[in-house]
């Protein structure tokens, strides 16, 4: 604890010596740390470990540590961590060049690789980094398939990231309008910080009057203009200043947000004085629809009380009623506005599924002469999942032009309000998605996996190819926007996995009979139908080879080792033949009951055969048998995978075994048991087939071999129980199921009572 703590505090010490002091505003350092957690090599996004820091306001400089450290002693190579970073949401990765679904888009990362033999780190800084959330996701290459059993001890490694931050505390605000006198040294750059409000169009930040300490007479600005953030996707915009003036322009800025604003000094030695001022244009805010306490919002079959305003739309279509009064759909615009704004109602259905319907209906009418915009805010809890966007030209009533089109942009942080076929679908500081239809092509789709935590904004107009659009004014579009955990449901080979790190939940494909990729539609390793069942047919037959073991147990009159016997065959092989990835699978029960069962099963099945050999008395023998059940159950529950849930009754039920040999071999002076053929036909191939049946289970299973290793596995356990079974006992207890019984269930009668031998049990074995 001491060791972290100091490590911490150097690591804040450092960083404020490397960063240094400005006489203009006061910093001060935050530090924030993760614990180590265990990296896995790549297989699918559970493998990765995904941590999640965040940036303040006004943040100048953050320096993330990474480091990894190897977890064993033992030689383990060199493997190279890949790290990714990300901001607003966590990193799509595709570290194994697999296909995308189709009309999946994604923003890239920051990708870094550290190579690791025992102990490495690596750093990363970042000026000005943006304000949120910033997601660090850490894995090992890609995973060979080799199922390592849980308990072995294996190379590990382990990542722990930590973040420092300088921040500004008193940050000059540029207000609108309003001059601001800096100055900017080479070391000390000018910081400034300006809000941008809703429904600006444009941002103009200017400098002039500049002036120089050490050359008054030069006039010659020689500064750098940054506005904004980095992202690590987008810089700050950078202008280069010469002469007494310059201007950095900003068209469709981010709405609602602080913009940091940097300006430097490009002279060495040289510290310039300037003047600054911002202006932003509202040249596209639409007429405020104002409600009442006692307004009602009808929506289908619901009704909606609300005493604030609803949302920013100049309009109102037919479908929304206030105050019992309703608006013709698209009724002509006011001169300060350019769109219609489309109230839009934002539903939660459950973790990680979100649905954003229009107010006024599924049906959004869509001009020529305006865009219309739909708003749809994304809080940080729904960036784990998946933003999908489906547009569909509704033709029932309105026909589209041949030349015409439906063009669609979504964006987030600001809208784009010029909609055209050269514009592209991108504002000032951030890119967006375009999309279209037609009549040709009616309907579009775009998923988003892993979208930002922003306001997303959705803009619609139609666009001709002539000057005019002919007849067609207005057309109807039914945009569907949701949230759902995963792109398409993962399709039919795979499955939607909610995952968790810390608070954060986040949602990923497992792929399934060799299909993989972001949504399991890559079929580069599919596994063919035939494949499949052959697999299914090797795993569950297989389980058939306890049929000769059950027969011998029940000659010999070993009737509840038969019972586990059977007990095992049947739920192996359901258990398998529903545990299948493909097509070819059967559950006659719950998946959970029949894994526990299997592998209770399992267990059980060496327990009571070890036991047997000891040749122990019914009584204790039968004790065993119900105290191992119970407490073989009891850690199957607590840890169903574990490797000490085998291992454990195998080796206690083996020193139990050799101990009632030593006693009677040194009890009679001969080695017991003391016919070698028994050892030589019986008890030697035995051991060798369990030998080899436990080293395919621990070491030789692999993804791509498995079917065929554990029927092996299953074909050699079946195996070794018929070699490891006692004879019947010549001379039995009279007790459970052989009490004056022979094989053919003919009770001898000594009058009226089953005969009882009064012999003792000689325990010899033949």
């Amino acid at each position: 604890m001491d060791v972290c703590f100091l490590r911490s505090l150097l690591f804040v010490v450092l960083t404020t010596q490397i960063f240094g002091d400005d006489d203009q505003v006061t910093f001060v350092s935050e530090l924030s740390s993760k614990p180590a957690q265990k990296l896995s090599k790549y297989a699918w996004y559970a493998s990765v470990r995904l941590h999640r820091f965040h940036i303040p306001e006004d943040a100048a400089i953050a320096h993330w540590l990474f480091s990894v450290t190897k977890g064993h002693n033992f030689h383990c190579g060199q493997h190279n961590v890949s790290i990714h970073i990300r901001w607003g949401a966590p990193p799509v990765i595709n570290p194994l060049g697999l296909v995308f679904p189709n009309a999946t888009q994604w923003s890239p990362c920051l990708s870094l690789t550290l190579p690791v033999t025992s102990h490495s780190s690596t750093t990363f800084n970042l000026v000005s980094p943006a304000p949120g959330d910033w997601y660090i996701a850490a894995h090992l290459p890609k995973d060979d398939g080799r199922i390592e059993q849980k308990g072995f001890p294996s190379c590990s490694y382990f990542f722990q990231p930590q973040l420092s931050i300088r921040r500004a505390v008193d940050t000059p605000i540029l207000q609108q309008g309003f001059l601001l006198q800096q100055t900017a040294a080479p070391d000390k750059p000018a910081r400034l910080k300006l809000y941008v409000p809703e429904f600006a169009s444009s941002l103009l930040v200017s400098v002039a009057n500049c002036s120089s300490r050490e050359k008054p007479d030069n006039g010659n600005c020689s500064l750098v203009l940054r506005l904004g953030s980095s992202s690590v996707q987008q810089g700050p915009v950078t202008v280069n200043c010469s002469g007494s003036s310059c201007s950095a322009p900003l068209f469709n800025p981010p709405w609602d947000v602080w913009i940091q604003v940097v300006v430097e000094s490009n002279q060495e030695n040289q510290t310039v004085s300037f003047s600054i001022v911002s202006n932003y244009t509202v040249g596209c805010k639409p007429t405020s629809v104002g409600l009442k306490a006692d307004d009602d919002i009808s929506f289908g079959n619901s009704s909606f009380t609300t005493s604030t305003s609803l949302g920013n739309g100049s309009v109102v279509s037919n479908a929304l009623t206030i105050g019992n009064k309703s608006t013709s759909a698209l009724t002509p615009l006011l001169p300060s506005a350019c769109v219609w704004s489309i109230p839009v109602l934002y539903e939660e259905v459950d973790v990680l599924s979100l649905r954003f319907t229009a107010v006024n209906g599924p049906n959004v009418s869509v001009t020529n002469t305006h865009p219309t915009l739909l708003t749809y805010p994304l809080q940080a809890q729904a960036t784990g999942g998946t933003l999908n966007l489906q547009l569909l030209l509704n033709t029932t009533n309105v026909t589209l032009g041949n030349s015409s089109n439906i063009v669609a942009c979504l964006s987030p942080w600001a809208p784009v309000l010029k909609l055209n076929d050269s514009q592209p679908c991108r504002t000032a500081l951030f890119g967006g998605y375009r999309v279209q239809v037609n009549t040709s092509s009616p309907k579009a789709m775009v998923r988003l996996p892993f979208p930002q935590s922003a306001t997303w904004y959705l803009t619609l107009q139609i666009t001709c190819n002539s000057s005019d659009c002919g007849n067609t004014s207005v057309v109807s579009i039914i945009p569907e926007v949701f949230v759902s955990g995963c792109v398409d449901d993962c399709g039919t080979y795979g499955e939607c996995r909610l995952l968790r790190s810390y608070t954060y939940l986040y949602a990923a494909c497992v792929c399934k009979a060799g299909w993989s990729g972001w949504g399991c539609t890559d079929n580069s390793t599919a596994q063919s139908f035939s494949h499949q069942l052959t697999a299914t047919l090797l795993l569950t037959l297989s389980n058939l080879c306890f049929l000769p073991a059950i027969i011998v147990a029940i000659y010999r009159l070993y009737i509840a080792e038969a019972s586990v016997y059977l007990f095992t065959m049947f739920f192996s092989t359901f258990y398998h033949a529903c545990d299948q990835p493909g097509v070819a699978v059967l559950c006659i029960m719950n998946y959970n009951t029949l894994q526990y069962c299997d592998f209770l099963g399992s267990v059980c099945s060496f327990w009571v055969t070890i036991l047997c050999m000891a040749r122990i008395k019914d009584t204790f023998k039968y004790s065993l048998f119900m105290l191992g059940a119970l407490l073989i159950a009891m850690s199957m529950q607590l840890d169903r995978a574990g490797l000490w849930n085998m291992l454990g009754p195998i080796l206690c039920g083996l020193l139990f075994m050799v101990t009632t040999w030593v006693y009677r071999g040194v009890q009679r002076r001969h080695c017991y048991p003391p016919s070698w053929k028994r050892w030589v036909l019986y008890l030697i191939p035995g051991a060798i087939c369990a030998l080899t049946g436990v080293c395919l289970y621990i070491f030789a299973e692999t993804e791509e071999n498995y079917f065929y290793t554990h029927s092996l596995w299953h074909i050699l356990v079946a195996s070794c129980v018929v070699f490891m079974l006692p004879p019947k006992e010549k001379n039995m207890e009279a007790s459970g199921w052989s009490r004056g019984w022979s094989i053919g269930w003919r009770p001898r009668v000594c009058g009226y009572t089953l005969c009882q031998s009064g012999k003792d049990e000689l325990y010899t074995v033949t």
